[in-house]
């Protein structure tokens, strides 16, 4: 009988874009993509969600009387929202001659390489847009590794403890290379992933740093004053911000008009951070309270006068005794909120996150009318192969297809990094 290689086509090409896939991918590795996995399905829709956890507050006293002691059990709810399609096709004659003659990378690697490229670049902007924190000032280059320290300074003054990690852009982190060659943990593998080159160092200052050309940018607001004030005081409560960790603010005095980006960063004048385990106000490396700061989630556009409402990442939480507390005080009308950064002026910060802020989750796709293969990487991202055809066009085609779900699980355990 005659040899017959398409029975196993789609298994053989997708075992060899695995590989190209795997080795290409650095952002997406970074974030947790386990705890929503699986659990997209047709029943389930395009959004999908788990509790967050429960925080307590203690009691000191010195008879250990609880009588006024309260904690409330209140369930919030993170949630992992359906993107869309990402797709890579390819000529199947091409990839057949190319299978035949043991030259399948070829075609596989740089449609992989596209692959990883739109979900990272997609998914960068997503971070862009919720991640709450920032440290350090938007017009200030990262020059020096203390540059890098700072932002886990911040993080781990705010209570956050575990694996963290820093991404710069490619230019920064040839600005520090003089360093370095001291700080490279480095592997020693004739052939390296992504993953690997792109890793500065393992550990430095409690962080994980590498690069990463897919970082995104914003560009700020076009305005004559970028300085305004809140026009109302915003509910301060967790029940009101438990389930999006975000918070509506009402401003004016800002230029007419103007559009604040997705990503712009603001400053309150009179609000300042607690930690989210001792409860307590910090300060930093001057001896001065840490301002809050949060991160507009979706561009919004002022009326005429200057007035609208932003919604913000990491949501500035204050209730007496509040066992959620993310400020040590509301922020309250009337309070000076700057808008940071030059006007007009396009920005790609570095980020700064802990590995469980985000998270990366794929649908595991239905088959289509035609030669299929499903595979799923070690850490639950999905991709399908599709060999089809095309009658009318008389034409042949492999398709490859993820679907992912993007979540903020925490903003207040991510954010952009500036120079000092």
């Amino acid at each position: 009988m005659a040899n017959n290689v398409s029975s196993n086509f789609a298994r053989k090409l997708l075992e060899q874009f695995l590989v190209d896939f795997e080795a290409k991918r650095v952002l997406s590795k970074a974030v947790n993509t386990q705890l929503f996995a699986g659990k997209l399905n047709p029943s389930s829709g395009t959004v999908i969600d788990v509790k967050r956890p429960h925080r307590y507050l203690a009691t000191r006293s010195a008879t250990g009387d609880l009588s006024s002691a309260t904690n409330d059990i209140i369930s919030g709810k993170a949630f992992a929202t359906v993107q869309n399609y990402i797709s890579v096709k390819i000529d199947y004659t091409n990839a057949d001659e190319a299978l035949k003659l043991n030259q399948l990378n070829e075609i596989t690697g740089p449609a992989a390489d596209e692959l990883v490229t739109t979900l990272e670049t997609s998914f960068a902007s997503f971070m862009l847009a919720n991640s709450g924190l920032a440290w350090g000032a938007p017009d200030t280059a990262v020059d020096a590794w203390s540059d890098i320290a700072g932002p886990m300074a911040l993080m781990r003054s705010l209570g956050v403890v575990g694996e963290c990690n820093y991404v710069m852009n490619p230019y920064v982190a040839a600005g520090l290379a003089d360093a370095q060659n001291s700080l490279n943990g480095g592997k020693d593998s004739l052939v390296n992933m992504a993953w690997e080159e792109a890793q500065i160092s393992n550990s430095f200052a409690g962080l994980k740093v590498f690069t990463s050309d897919a970082l995104a940018t914003y560009t700020n607001a076009t305005a004559a004053d970028m300085v305004g004030a809140t026009s109302a005081a915003p509910t301060a409560t967790y029940v009101a911000a438990k389930d999006t960790m975000t918070q509506s603010v009402a401003v004016t005095g800002f230029t007419a008009s103007i559009t604040v980006p997705a990503g712009a960063i603001v400053e309150f004048s009179d609000t300042y951070y607690v930690n989210q385990k001792t409860r307590s106000t910090f300060v930093d490396g001057a001896g001065n309270a840490v301002k809050f700061r949060a991160t507009v989630t979706a561009d919004v556009t002022l009326d005429g006068s200057g007035e609208g409402t932003l919604v913000l990442s990491a949501p500035a939480i204050y209730e007496s005794g509040g066992q959620y507390n993310t400020t040590e005080s509301a922020i309250a009308s009337g309070e000076v909120i700057t808008i940071l950064g030059t006007s007009a002026t396009q920005y790609q910060p570095n980020m700064f996150f802990h590995k469980d802020s985000f998270t990366i989750t794929t649908v595991k796709l239905p088959k289509l009318y035609s030669t299929d293969s499903t595979v799923v990487t070690k850490d639950g991202i999905a991709i399908r192969v599709s060999k089809y055809s095309d009658g009318d066009k008389n034409e042949q085609s492999i398709r490859f297809d993820l679907l992912p779900a993007f979540g903020c699980l925490n903003p207040l355990m991510s954010g952009k990094g500036f120079g000092a």
